[in-house]
């Protein structure tokens, strides 16, 4: 199995945290964003690396910025 990726992980840390915090589940934050639910499960997990499309599309769907959803995250 492939090495997760470090920034992945902590985008995926994030989202979760942010949803959690909104008391939203992956299936009500994932039709927020358009978004499918496997899809959000996979980036919280750090599966998936999201396009910036996506990126925002989550965000708005959390109802926080971008730059709030990717505070803390290091390259």
């Amino acid at each position: 199995m492939p090495r997760k990726d470090p920034t992945l992980e902590a985008f995926g840390k994030c989202v979760s945290l942010r949803r959690k915090d909104g008391k939203l589940s992956q299936e009500q934050l994932a039709e927020r964003a358009e978004l499918d639910r496997t899809y959000v499960s996979d980036i919280e997990r750090g599966q998936r690396n999201p396009g910036i499309k996506n990126v925002v599309r989550i965000a708005k769907a959390l109802g926080i910025t971008t730059s709030e959803l990717c505070k803390g995250i290091d390259a």
